[in-house]
Order: structure tokens, then C-alpha cells, then sequence
């Protein structure tokens, strides 16, 4: 008489766990992409350095012109 030999029971357990932990790390990257691409603060929209060079010398020839009338 033949026997089957039974594959071992913890095969299918870390087939499943494998499976989980894959699924668990597809749902951590898409969560913090979303987190990431979305995200509504943007310091640099609200970072004020003063008027640069252009406006200086926009506001000297300005005043230049008003002097010399």
C-alpha cells in the first residue's frame, strides 16, 4: 500500500503571511504617496525674502524721475 506524504501544514501559513505582509507594504506606499502628493502645506508659497533686484531698480529709476521734475 502506498502513502501520500502530506505537504507541511506551515507551508500555506507563510504563504498567507507572506501575501499579508505584501499587501500591508502595498498599502503603507500608496498611503504615504497620497500623504506626500497631496499634502496642502507648501512652505515655500508662504516664504516672504523682500523685494529683489528688479524692484530696487524699478523703484531707484522711479525716484530718479521724480527728483529730476
Amino acid at each position: 500500500m502506498a502513502t501520500l506524504a502530506a505537504p507541511s501544514s506551515s507551508r500555506p501559513a507563510e504563504d498567507q503571511q507572506r501575501q499579508a505582509g505584501l499587501i500591508q507594504e502595498i498599502r503603507m506606499f500608496w498611503r504615504q504617496f497620497f500623504v506626500a502628493a497631496f499634502d496642502p502645506y507648501r512652505p515655500e508659497l508662504h516664504y516672504m525674502r523682500g523685494p529683489g533686484p528688479a524692484c530696487r531698480a524699478k523703484n531707484s529709476a522711479e525716484n530718479r524721475a521724480s527728483r529730476s521734475h
